[in-house]
Parts: C-alpha cells; structure tokens; sequence
C-alpha cells in the first residue's frame, strides 16, 4: 500500500493538569482541531502526533477528505501592544 507524508503545524504552550496543578505541554494542530498533552515538549509532540494519525486515518476510512496544511499561505508571526501597567497576567 502506498503511503503519503502529510506535513501539519503543531503549536506548543506551557500547561498545568487540571486539578494537579502540574506543569506539562499541550500540543495543539490547528489544522485539524486536534489536541493532546504531556509532561514534556517531547512526549506532547508524541502524543498529538498519535492523535493526528487516528484522526487523518478515521477521515480515509470514512472517505471523507483530509485538512493538510498549505505552508506557503500561512503568515506565522507575532505582535506588541502596548498595555497598562497595572495589568495583571493569567
């Protein structure tokens, strides 16, 4: 069976478990809307990467088209504000 490489953005923030309060990653595929965590970069990457392949894989199974990523339309950057100086972080 042939097989295709499928290339997929994977953001990647700082995270606390729910009700632990412990310090882990969440890895996010905006493309696909899929999700998973860990409690390091590297085992969240593994994590979402598993999700992302179950997810792709029930698409094919269910003939049902497959979000891939079109990296030379996207424009990743980022931003300043200016904030007030009382402002307090989340």
């Amino acid at each position: 069976m042939k097989t295709r490489i499928l290339n997929y953005r994977i953001i990647i923030s700082p995270d606390t478990q729910t009700g632990t309060s412990k310090s882990g990653f969440t890895a996010f595929c905006p493309t696909l809307g899929v999700a998973d965590d860990g409690d390091t970069i590297e085992e969240a990457l593994a994590n979402v990467k598993g999700a992302i392949k179950v997810y792709v894989d029930s698409l094919v199974e269910d003939n049902q088209p497959v979000p891939v990523d079109m990296p030379e339309q996207d424009i990743i950057t980022t931003t300043q504000i200016d904030a007030p100086s009382r402002l307090h972080f989340a």
